[in-house]
């Protein structure tokens, strides 16, 4: 498979199979998706500008590191983003080859960003994150029926929460090993801890869901963590502005995490409460609190300099 120098690269990402449409060739090829279909397809786009991959799950993780290892620039999008562009487009047909072209028009019309390098151990540090999420959340589940639950009932959902906070330990504990394990996420993890209102948690959850952390411009990260406000306008009228998209994971622990800091944080609570004697309401300030104080992060790991400001007591 020949192709131009520069090209852009669109997959369709499958269970077994990867739908590949490169620019400049007309026919979608298929490769397998595993290990060797992958190193195939990474050999036969050797060059492209950009290798856009649809995020479907998990099963884009063998190409996408593939891709990265062959030193290929991969970004990785969000499927609603796809057929959004598909419809704009006019293209209101789905099979795995249209919506491989669909992808490779997306990457020259749109230029998605280049993902950061994915290592191993965030990798599996990721995946612990996720867990522990996982285990908060059936956690919080068994609690609500144990409210309601005869008493029979009752000692099973007791016997599932002693379980899931057993787990919950070890899977913490895992988590502070893989960091400790990486000097580099090491080091980003003892600046986090630094800053009010982060902590053990918050802070794994940075370094594993938003690695362009201290990478990439304050705009571009409000609009990744999706605290980039919106706007509403059409001709004379000035609609309310509202936040949209993002990594919803990150938003959760940014919003925990900045709650904390309006109580903790001289700098963010004089913000907070400079809008609410302003007239915004409670959510709008919270909001627009997180934005502040998630470039305020992302300049202190772009410096490489621990949060400074006078620690107040009870941080």
């Amino acid at each position: 498979m020949h192709a131009p120098k520069t090209f852009m690269v669109g997959i369709d990402v499958s269970k077994a199979h990867l739908d590949v449409a490169i620019e400049g060739k007309a026919a979608v090829v298929r490769f397998d998706n595993d290990a060797a279909g992958c190193a195939a397809l990474a050999a036969a786009v050797i060059g492209a500008e950009l290798v856009v991959v649809e995020a479907t799950g998990g099963y884009e993780m063998t190409i996408v590191r593939t891709l990265m290892a062959a030193g290929i620039a991969v970004a990785v999008v969000n499927p609603r983003q796809i057929r959004d562009f598909a419809r704009a487009s006019g293209r209101l047909a789905k099979t795995d080859q249209v919506d491989a072209r669909v992808i490779r028009h997306f990457a020259r019309a749109m230029r998605p960003a280049q993902i950061p390098h994915i290592d191993d151990g965030r990798i599996a540090l990721a995946a612990l994150v996720t867990r522990r999420r996982q285990l908060v959340d059936m956690a919080v589940a068994e609690k609500n029926r144990l409210e309601h639950a005869p008493q029979a009932v009752a000692v099973l959902i007791a016997e599932t929460l002693a379980a899931l906070k057993a787990q919950l330990a070890r899977v913490d504990a895992a988590i502070a090993l893989a960091i400790d394990a990486e000097p580099d996420m090491t080091a980003r993890r003892d600046l986090l801890l630094t800053i009010p209102g982060i902590g053990e948690v918050g802070a794994a959850v940075l370094i594993a869901e938003l690695p362009e952390l201290g990478a990439i411009d304050d705009k571009k990260l409000a609009a990744l963590v999706g605290v980039a406000p919106m706007a509403h306008d059409s001709g004379t009228w000035r609609g309310q502005r509202h936040i949209a998209g993002g990594r919803a994971t990150v938003r959760c622990a940014l919003y925990m995490a900045t709650l904390s800091a309006i109580r903790c944080s001289p700098a963010i609570k004089a913000f907070y409460t400079r809008l609410r004697d302003a007239g915004k309401p409670p959510k709008v300030a919270i909001v627009a609190a997180m934005r502040k104080f998630i470039i305020m992060i992302n300049t202190i790991l772009k410096r490489n300099t621990p949060w400074n400001e006078p620690q107040q007591h009870g941080c």
